[in-house]
């Protein structure tokens, strides 16, 4: 009897060792293998996003109301305001209408109507029209002048760094870029030109976030094929040109 349940204990050992190896041996197995497969996050991150982006289109536009404006997430609103903005064309740029003339003939006709009902109010036994208080708020209109002023003086800086021949390479660009302003300014005024951004700020962001999986791949192969013919440009031009003389203290 004893040695049979010396046998029965062993054999219950050997079961339990084998258990335990199998299961450390399928850990393992499944580790290796997880580690094998790149994680979604990685290959997320392997993506290439037009502009060099890392957030959602919608974070990029800053996330608030402006981004809800410009991507339709209410579409009463963003509606609203590119019909406000196409009223607005229409009647300075087709219909010929001046600012001042505009804002005068808008004032008259509202005054005209609220001093009519103010005192028609009386004769038909109507409460007259509430005319609301207006007021500019100030905390806003510091907040804007402060950005603004952070803004020029940022465009300043960058300017101040450009002129000084620091670096070629964004001394290229903001002349190429100013360069289509002007030709683009001689087909248009200023007016239609606010206007098309405008209109294109309403309809390309929302297109892209909508087809971005399609529309990156090709951007992928168009960046490409420009960091190759740069490179070629700098290897031929660019690199023959001097610096100025801030860049090569820097070398020094």
């Amino acid at each position: 009897m004893a040695e049979h349940e010396e046998k029965h204990e062993e054999s219950l050992l050997e079961k339990i060792s084998e258990k335990i190896k199998g299961d450390s041996s399928s850990s393992s197995s499944s580790s290796d293998s997880d580690d094998d497969k790149p994680s979604e996050s990685s290959m997320k991150a392997r993506v290439f996003r037009l502009f060099g982006r890392e957030r959602p289109v919608h974070h990029v536009f800053g996330g608030g109301k402006q981004a809800d404006i410009f991507l339709w997430r209410n579409k009463k609103v963003s509606a609203g305001a590119l019909g406000v903005a196409t009223v607005i064309w229409v009647l300075f740029e087709l219909l010929d209408y001046n600012l001042l003339t505009l804002v005068c003939h808008l004032l008259i006709l509202s005054l005209a109507l609220l001093f009519l009902w103010s005192n028609a109010a009386t004769f038909i036994h109507k409460s007259p029209p509430r005319i609301p208080e207006v007021q500019i708020p100030k905390d806003p209109v510091l907040e804007f002048a402060q950005a603004l002023r952070f803004e020029i003086n940022r465009a300043f800086a960058v300017l101040r760094d450009i002129a000084s021949g620091r670096d070629l390479k964004k001394f290229l660009s903001v002349i190429a870029g100013l360069w289509v302003l002007s030709i683009v300014g001689s087909w248009c005024n200023f007016l239609t030109l606010f206007y098309i951004v405008f209109v294109l700020l309403h309809t390309v962001p929302v297109l892209y976030e909508k087809y971005e999986d399609k529309v990156d791949p090709f951007a992928e192969k168009a960046w490409h094929e420009i960091k190759k013919q740069y490179a070629v440009f700098d290897e031929k031009v660019l690199s023959k040109i001097p610096r100025g003389p801030l860049k090569e203290k820097k070398k020094d």
